[in-house]
């Protein structure tokens, strides 16, 4: 998490999109996304109650050096993240969905919602008036869900080659 000198310095650069695991559960695969996000310039938003401790080992190992680099939140409930993201078009990623994730046009400011490992998202977050649109990143048949870290990886990458990788070296 970003704090003091490096908050100032991050605040002053866009954020392109916002990715939100909504009560995440396991520790290396949250570690995996703040990495992520650290090298995309995503604000990573986290719904409590989360299934760890920002403290944890396996977190920050995972994480490795990028946890000063991401921008964390950590917000009581879903709707902390829409008072965060006021007007921002809300995209919930979900196994159920008929749209792929390709299927999207994105634009810089959209949410990328996320699940629990186990369970994904819950129906009251996925019939919340803020979604946009349910969104699938697809894969063969007879296989449940691909490993949350994986599927933030693979979404927020095609948001951003979609606005041509803006920002990037």
């Amino acid at each position: 998490m970003i704090s003091g000198q490096e908050q100032r310095r991050h605040d002053s650069l866009s954020v392109v999109f916002h990715v939100v695991l909504h009560e995440p559960q396991i520790p290396p695969n949250t570690g995996n996304v703040i990495r992520t996000s650290a090298v995309t310039g995503a604000h990573l938003h986290l719904v409590e109650p989360l299934g760890f401790s920002m403290d944890d080992t396996k977190l920050k190992r995972a994480g490795l050096d990028y946890h000063d680099l991401a921008h964390v939140s950590v917000q009581p409930t879903i709707d902390s993240v829409w008072s965060a993201t006021p007007g921002a078009r809300v995209f919930a990623f979900t196994t159920q969905a008929t749209n792929r994730h390709t299927d999207i046009n994105y634009r810089p400011g959209d949410v990328l919602l996320f699940g629990t490992e186990p369970d994904g998202l819950p129906a009251a977050v996925l019939d919340h008036p803020r979604i946009t649109a349910q969104a699938r990143i697809p894969m063969l048949s007879g296989r449940r869900s691909l490993n949350l870290s994986a599927s933030v990886a693979i979404a927020l990458y095609e948001a951003w080659r979609q606005l041509d990788f803006d920002g990037a070296a």
